[in-house]
């Protein structure tokens, strides 16, 4: 029985290299979201959250990554079953996400913070994070989290800088954490990734990590295993149209514009329908 495909299948990046997507998520207006395609624990854990706000993030966020990986897998969005490695530092069942029963393999990772939602694809294990640049209490609190030579390193910038550093700092953090499949789970004392500084990352052995380019406001870094080819990450923009409902009226929508705006997966979901 042939398979209607919601889009046409995407290419894996090759090895070396990475895929990088962000969501804005007041480009999508409230109420048509593809809710249909999550699954009972997504729709559980949305529910649960406090704020209309967050609760339409992280519905957006988890559509979005579906939406994405069934480009690249060959399935519809519904039918990606989410599994979870094993944990590297204590070997339990919550370590990197997974899909199951994938017939490519592919390594995803999903951040979401405010008004953003950030995902990263790659053949090697990737991880992703987005943050917004807090205030300086909420910085003082943070650093003492880090590794004994960040802790200095902040310490010795100007207060007005310490924001901007920590953000870097920890997402940089953050990323690697995901990638390596521990997550918070392992201490972040534990690592150094860097002063936080403009300069660029210091990535733990074996591993590339960079800061990625996002909105105002907010600061976000991936980290892959293994080297790339790439020293500064390109980030492709969806759209409203990658996350509501395929059968949503979209006439009179202000759609996001600019060379930076992804329109593929929408387009390629019109050449799928068409019967050869």
């Amino acid at each position: 029985m042939e398979t209607t495909l919601p889009w046409v299948v995407r290419e894996l990046p090759p090895p070396g290299s990475l895929d990088l997507w962000l969501l804005r998520v007041s480009d999508v207006p409230a109420g048509i979201l593809d809710e249909a395609v999550l699954d009972a624990t997504e729709r559980q854990r949305a529910a649960a959250l406090m704020h209309a706000a967050d609760r339409t993030r992280f519905t957006a966020a988890h559509v979005a990554l579906r939406r994405l990986l069934g480009t690249y897998l060959g399935l519809r969005p519904e039918e990606i079953h989410f599994g979870r490695d094993t944990c590297p530092c204590c070997g339990g069942p919550h370590g990197r996400p997974t899909v199951l029963g994938a017939g490519r393999e592919l390594f995803f990772s999903l951040s979401h913070r405010g008004d953003l939602a950030l995902v990263g694809t790659a053949v090697a294990p990737i991880g992703v994070d987005v943050d917004l640049v807090s205030d300086q209490t909420a910085t003082a609190e943070l650093a003492s989290m880090l590794h004994v030579d960040e802790q200095a390193e902040l310490d010795a910038l100007e207060p007005e800088l310490r924001p901007r550093a920590l953000a870097r700092l920890w997402t940089r953090k953050e990323a690697y954490l995901k990638g390596l499949g521990s997550g918070l789970g392992r201490d972040p004392s534990l690592d150094y990734v860097g002063s936080g500084g403009p300069q660029g990352p210091y990535p733990p052995s074996g591993w590339t990590l960079l800061d990625v380019p996002v909105d105002r406001g907010y600061a976000a870094a991936v980290a892959v295993r293994g080297e790339l080819n790439v020293t500064a990450p390109t980030v492709s923009r969806l759209s409203v149209l990658d996350v509501v409902e395929y059968t949503t009226e979209l006439s009179g929508l202000e759609l996001p514009s600019g060379p930076d705006v992804v329109r593929t997966p929408h387009d390629a979901l019109q050449t799928a329908r068409t019967p050869p």
